[in-house]
């Protein structure tokens, strides 16, 4: 791995619906081991934002990063379906993290916005009802930041479909997408058309799965409880779908993407559609190395 000069780490917010889809935790795992980066807070929310909390603030632990605050979001919807990997943190107790926990993280993303002496990059890799609330609460934080996402469908739907889909984290909560997607900050995603395609297999698959890092440990325990709770069954040699992993690329580096700027608008039904006249987005639409992404992030999360 390349030698990063600390001085020009980019400061992030991480904002994740961690627990729900296993892609969270694969991402957060990837954030914590890129050197570029300088990770100033963890945000969860929707559903049992506690349980969400719990994940991250024991995997910072384990990965002996507890100087990085915790931020416990908003909590929407039905817990229950999604609290699939619970087992993995049913006796961790969230108030003797070693750390900081802010039980309002809505609070803590403005404050460490506004705070920055430098501009902030926002990684969000799940529904944003956070961020919709901080706009609401402190619109400033558009001048300080700028935001990077998994979101949308615009080309290509899930599974490669050629068919768009309403991607679940702008369809859960539509309205605070617009409001992000219409902030007057830079905003770069990628959509289902990068995204939904990697899944590490094989031999790169192996390499991970048999890393004796801790972190990657504890990646490796919460996707066997996550695939034994979706499927009843353990994992088959492969991830699952890694979409958030390239939202963690996207924050400090785009050059294995085929980057386009197109006016992106969110449909009161939940598509991204182009739009003539819409706010300009950098969207993430193709792959120019696909491969070399994959060889990367298994060379990330296994240093």
């Amino acid at each position: 791995m390349t030698a990063v000069d600390k001085t020009s780490r980019i400061p992030v917010i991480l904002d994740t619906d961690i627990g729900s889809d296993i892609d969270d935790t694969w991402a957060l795992a990837m954030m914590l081991k890129s050197p570029e980066l300088d990770v100033k807070l963890v945000v969860c929310d929707t559903g049992d934002a506690t349980y969400r909390a719990k994940l991250i603030a024991k995997m910072l632990e384990v990965a002996g990063r507890t100087d990085i605050p915790v931020g416990v979001g908003l909590h929407f919807g039905q817990p229950a379906k999604q609290m699939r990997q619970a087992k993995w943190v049913e006796d961790y107790d969230l108030s003797k993290y070693p750390g900081t926990v802010h039980q309002d993280g809505v609070g803590a993303i403005i404050d460490t916005i506004m705070k920055s002496p430098q501009p902030v990059t926002l990684i969000c890799i799940g529904p944003v009802p956070n961020i919709g609330k901080a706009l609401e609460r402190e619109p400033r934080i558009a001048q300080k930041a700028r935001f990077v996402g998994m979101h949308g469908s615009i080309r290509v739907g899930y599974g490669g479909s050629k068919e768009i889909s309403r991607e679940c984290n702008v369809v859960n909560h539509v309205k605070d997408c617009q409001k992000v997607f219409t902030a007057p900050w830079d905003v770069t995603i990628t959509p289902l058309d990068t995204c939904g395609l990697v899944v590490l297999r094989g031999e790169k698959y192996q390499a991970v799965s048999q890393c004796r890092d801790p972190l990657i440990q504890a990646l490796m325990e919460n996707y066997r409880y996550w695939s034994l709770a979706c499927s009843g069954k353990e994992p088959a040699g492969a991830s699952s779908v890694l979409f958030d992993t390239v939202a963690v690329y996207l924050a400090f580096a785009d050059d294995l993407l085929v980057m386009e700027k197109l006016p992106i608008r969110v449909t009161d039904d939940g598509y991204t559609v182009i739009e003539p006249g819409a706010k300009v987005i950098n969207c993430a639409m193709a792959w120019k190395d696909y491969g070399a992404f994959e060889d990367f992030l298994v060379q990330r999360l296994i240093s």
